[in-house]
């Protein structure tokens, strides 16, 4: 399967509409009230029956700064004492999370995501790890996957070797642009010396993969200065790269109203941009993952996609589908047996039901029989950019033309874009389909029918 980036603007341009990333399906746009703790209880106890292993997931809300792009749920402040009163909340949710789960089933991955993780102590991050082995069975060999979102301008050498330390073996550092002008558009101060000092320790402390995030279409960005930036960054050979495309959606987030329109690059400018990178990337020896991602070829997620066992969730792309995923702290979605689960998204709201000695899941949904085969087919096509037929009858027992006939027709003009090629047992992602991948599983999203459905995600370019 050719890996790489084929830009067609006629195609973009045909396709050009908003649509869902499918870290989840059905996404959180179908999540609902009347899904809360009681029902999380249920899934909770129901999924210890499939012994399956556990993912965790920790949000640590807090900034010190702002980054004007942001559209993640953050708490900006320097006032580094709100970070315990979170915490003590934390470990009380961990000991009703804990009760929940069979004591036995390991944590195969574990994840501290933000805001900033690093915006907390180094001694609260290993009284944190600490009070999470008290309630689940944290790997102690290595073998897991516990990784680390990293905010360069907070750590030191001394603060990466103690988080080796304390069990994290993978990282992803915070960059977006070197260029001087586009940090200062975005409030984004931070240094080439402090971001790949960082990825240096990272190495001399033996975490087994380090991934870096970039994002273009920022204020003041050219072809140009991106492509400087990205060719630093290849010269320091992270395994992963995340290259976002940058969603400027000002009305859904507070922070991008500071950002000046004006000197946002143009959509064939972006265009550009990515044609570029996809360029650049694929010289170097990565191959693209989808969905804004890359890895270089013996990087395990490359090796799960030519498997085609790769998976995706609220995380990103992962090689763990089989994991139950428990999330803690504000706004954190949890992925356990059949549902998904939503804790409260804001700390006042966060506190008062930790408080109340109640579990934090105020909205979720209970997947039926359709989202679950909708999921299976969704997952395969932005994951492995391959549909096998055959495996989807197997699963779960169904002719495929027969349930999907609708979605196959639909499939038909696609295929004669060049997107997709189909024959009577498969449907494989072509290399000019790879960018409008979300495209193509909207095909088979069953809750787009009405109008407007799509005016709540970003454009799928």
């Amino acid at each position: 399967m050719q890996q790489t980036l084929v830009l067609d603007q006629d195609l973009i341009s045909r396709y050009d509409q908003s649509g869902p990333r499918y870290t989840s399906y059905p996404t959180a746009v179908q999540f609902h009230e009347d899904f809360g703790p009681q029902q999380y209880r249920a899934a909770a106890r129901a999924s210890n029956a499939s012994g399956r292993p556990l993912s965790l997931y920790f949000h640590i809300p807090f900034c010190d700064t702002l980054c004007f792009y942001c559209a993640c749920n953050k708490v900006a402040t320097k006032d580094r004492s709100r970070s315990q009163p979170y915490l003590d909340r934390v470990y009380r949710e961990l000991a009703m999370q804990g009760e929940l789960f069979d004591a036995d089933r390991p944590v195969e991955q574990l994840h501290w995501g933000g805001g900033t993780p690093t915006f907390i102590s180094a001694e609260q991050m290993r009284e944190l790890m600490r009070e999470t082995g008290r309630h689940f069975r944290l790997l102690d060999d290595d073998s897991g996957e516990y990784s680390i979102e990293i905010d360069p301008r907070e750590v030191t050498d001394d603060t990466i070797g103690m988080l080796r330390e304390i069990g994290f073996n993978r990282m992803s550092l915070g960059l977006q642009d070197l260029d001087p002008n586009v940090q200062k558009a975005v409030n984004r101060i931070q240094t080439a010396e402090e971001t790949f000092g960082a990825l240096a320790a990272a190495r001399r402390e033996g975490f087994r993969s380090v991934s870096m995030d970039l994002i273009y279409g920022l204020p003041l960005q050219t072809p140009q200065s991106f492509i400087a930036t990205l060719d630093r960054v290849i010269e320091a050979e992270p395994d992963r790269l995340s290259v976002f495309n940058y969603a400027h959606l000002p009305k859904m987030f507070k922070p991008q109203r500071r950002i000046n329109e004006l000197e946002l690059p143009s959509p064939d400018r972006k265009l550009e941009i990515l044609q570029q990178v996809g360029e650049r990337l694929a010289s170097a020896g990565y191959v693209y993952i989808g969905m804004d991602h890359f890895a270089r070829p013996d990087d395990e997620l490359a090796v799960a996609q030519r498997e085609g066992e790769l998976y995706r969730n609220f995380q990103g792309y992962s090689t763990h589908a089989h994991c139950d995923l428990v999330a803690l702290g504000v706004t954190s979605i949890a992925m356990v047996g059949n549902t998904y689960a939503q804790n409260m998204r804001t700390l006042d709201e966060y506190y008062e039901r930790i408080d109340a000695g109640e579990l934090a899941v105020f909205r979720g949904v209970e997947l039926n029989r359709d989202d679950e085969l909708r999921r299976a087919v969704i997952t395969q096509l932005i994951c492995n950019f391959v549909l096998d037929m055959d495996r989807v009858e197997s699963d779960w027992d169904i002719r495929f033309d027969a349930y999907f006939g609708d979605e196959l027709k639909r499939l038909l003009r696609m295929e004669e874009d060049g997107l997709i090629r189909i024959d009577k047992r498969r449907v494989e992602v072509l290399p000019a389909g790879r960018l409008l991948i979300r495209n193509i599983c909207m095909v088979f999203d069953h809750y787009l029918g009405g109008e407007g459905q799509t005016t709540r995600f970003s454009k799928v370019i």
